[in-house]
């Protein structure tokens, strides 16, 4: 039950709420005056020349690789250099035990020996059977055989001298040399091994290193729009430059001597449709060793009138597309849709979209709505970015 200070409080409140709906002093509070324009800061775009560049994953290839096989049977006698060391081109690596590649030599050369004693005989008989047959003192049957005699005997002569050489060949294989100067690596054999001629196993592999070749691949996709723009103009070519190779390590450190691009292949890989290209770089100290994973960037060529565009004045729409707000001649915003090349630094490299001189929003643009009147002032904000533009490929596996 509702005591009567409690329904006297209720009726007065209800009062107090039907009088406020007929009198002007609980009527709500007129709208303040308009917004103003909207304040941003903007930059204006200029225009400069840019050197672009294209940064590739490879590996390093030595200069001359020589894999040593021996080219004759036989037992390792000898091993006569130091795994890792250096070796020079016609230095002896292997022994290989010379003894019955001595005595076939020997052998051969009493063949040939012998076969020449017979000549003389035989060529005297042949002079004295033709005299002969002139006057027909001897058949000439008899004559044909004597002639016969004696060239079979010079064809036995040549043929021993060719078992010589063979066999001087041979006794010349058993000492195993170097094709090359350059560093040799791991022995496959040991003193006492059996090997044979052209084994397939290498008993040992020398590789130049001084220089050595980088093996880069860059997607024919991106060779053929190089191309396109050089030829357009969008592109003029660095040349001499433009020869030039800088090289990144595995830890991140740049190498410090300038490489040169040699030649890019002619043929286009069909499983990934890309293209090697082979740079030269000089290696005094090997530390460039074959097989190390490397990051090649490369001249591609300078783009005038480049417009670089900072990241934070660029915002995405729900598709992942680019956009920016441009202030207009009129002081009205205007989103523009862009086209980027790619980021150097801090900063976009536009293709299309925008132009010099245009002020676009650097700040205030989450407010802004098309058309809407603003207010500009500079951005005083630090928008430098490197000097040099690199396009980053997919790496290659290490």
């Amino acid at each position: 039950m509702i005591s009567i200070r409690k329904w006297s409080q209720m009726s007065t409140a209800a009062s107090l709420a039907l009088a406020c709906l007929f009198t002007s002093g609980c009527k709500s509070k007129p709208a303040g005056p308009p917004m103003g324009p909207v304040q941003v800061s903007v930059i204006k775009l200029q225009p400069q020349s840019l050197q672009l560049t294209t940064e590739l994953p490879g590996r390093i290839t030595a200069y001359l690789t020589a894999e040593i096989r021996p080219q004759v049977n036989g037992i390792i006698k000898k091993r006569l250099f130091q795994e890792g060391a250096m070796v020079h081109a016609g230095q002896v690596l292997y022994q290989i035990d010379p003894a019955s590649y001595q005595a076939s030599l020997a052998q051969a050369k009493a063949n040939l020996a012998s076969a020449e004693a017979n000549l003389p005989s035989l060529q005297a008989k042949a002079d004295r059977y033709h005299d002969l047959a002139a006057i027909h003192a001897v058949g000439q049957q008899d004559y044909d055989d004597a002639v016969a005699a004696l060239k079979q005997a010079q064809a036995t002569v040549e043929s021993d001298k060719a078992a010589v050489e063979s066999a001087r060949i041979n006794l010349a294989y058993t000492p195993i040399t170097s094709p090359i100067t350059g560093r040799i690596g791991k022995s496959s054999v040991t003193v006492g091994g059996l090997v044979s001629s052209y084994q397939t196993t290498v008993l040992a592999t020398v590789q130049q290193l001084e220089p050595v070749y980088v093996d880069v691949v860059q997607a024919n996709a991106d060779l053929l729009r190089l191309r396109a723009r050089l030829a357009n103009g969008q592109l003029k070519s660095s040349g001499a430059q433009g020869n030039k190779v800088k090289l990144y390590l595995e830890d991140g450190s740049l190498y410090p001597v300038i490489g040169k691009l040699e030649f890019r292949d002619v043929t286009v890989d069909t499983t990934t449709g890309s293209v090697t290209v082979r740079m030269t770089f000089a290696n005094p100290k090997q530390t460039l060793l074959p097989g190390m994973y490397v990051r090649a960037v490369v001249d591609e060529g300078i783009r005038p009138n480049a417009l670089l565009l900072p990241q934070q004045a660029v915002s995405r729409d729900p598709k992942g597309l680019p956009f920016i707000w441009v202030i207009g001649t009129d002081g009205k915003a205007e989103r523009r849709m862009i086209e980027v090349d790619r980021a150097i630094g801090n900063q976009w490299l536009v293709s299309s979209g925008v132009s010099a001189s245009e002020q676009v929003v650097m700040e205030g643009g989450d407010q802004l709505k098309a058309g809407m009147q603003v207010q500009a002032a500079p951005y005083k904000g630090d928008v430098t970015a490197a000097g040099t533009a690199t396009t980053p490929q997919a790496s290659l596996g290490k």
